[in-house]
């Protein structure tokens, strides 16, 4: 591969080109100093950390079960957790989409007040947040790992069942502000939102775990 940043990674990615799947692991650096943990893809892991990389390939040795998974496993997060201090947010299904012309296909208010909650919250992982509101939902956009742009979608319990996150997840593909793809995290276990957001047209990358500092 070369030397690449966790960003060239991404960006290949998105566009379809992946690591050959060798069941290797490749160590870069932390885009920024909030941001650690591992991108695993095809038989292929990205570390992402400040760490000596010789640490993280013998604790990976070190870790029992199939190698294929250790970068994702309980017992290298827990090891890697403790190293730098930090928390396991979670292991996320990462997906992306490609912008899409025009205004989205809901009205939307863009929400001003830097206190709100949402916002708040927010900006302890992203720069840049937008967010938006409509009737029974919140749309969440902002940069988040190495830049890349991140959308996030809250429905209300009284409005769920109606289409309503797919609608939201498409609407980042229209107000993504660079114009280029958007990406998102789902819970694998959260069902509904997966197949909203696959459903607006956002392809799964692989499994993502971000360490966080502090709880998340």
């Amino acid at each position: 591969m070369g030397v690449r940043g966790l960003a060239e990674i991404l960006a290949d990615a998105a566009g379809g080109v992946f690591p050959p799947p060798d069941g290797a692991v490749t160590v870069v650096p932390q885009p920024a100093p909030r941001e650690a943990g591992v991108l695993a893809l095809a038989a292929h892991a990205v570390v992402f950390t400040d760490e000596d990389p010789e640490w993280v390939r013998e604790t990976l040795a070190a870790t029992p079960g199939d190698p294929l998974s250790a970068p994702v496993c309980p017992p290298f997060l827990t090891a890697f957790s403790e190293r730098t201090g930090r928390t396991v947010n979670n292991i996320d299904l990462l997906t992306v989409a490609d912008p899409l012309p025009g205004a989205p296909p809901l009205p939307l208010t863009a929400v001003e007040d830097r206190e709100h909650p949402r916002v708040v919250r927010a900006l302890r992982y992203r720069e840049d947040v937008r967010v938006y509101e409509t009737d029974g939902g919140v749309l969440i956009l902002g940069r988040g790992v190495a830049g890349r742009w991140e959308a996030a979608v809250e429905v209300d319990p009284h409005a769920r069942g109606r289409g309503l996150g797919r609608a939201l997840a498409v609407a980042a593909r229209h107000l993504t502000p660079s114009g280029g793809t958007v990406w998102a995290q789902q819970a694998p276990g959260n069902a509904p939102s997966v197949r909203a957001f696959q459903a607006a047209g956002y392809r799964p990358i692989g499994a993502e775990a971000l360490l966080v500092v502090g709880r998340p």
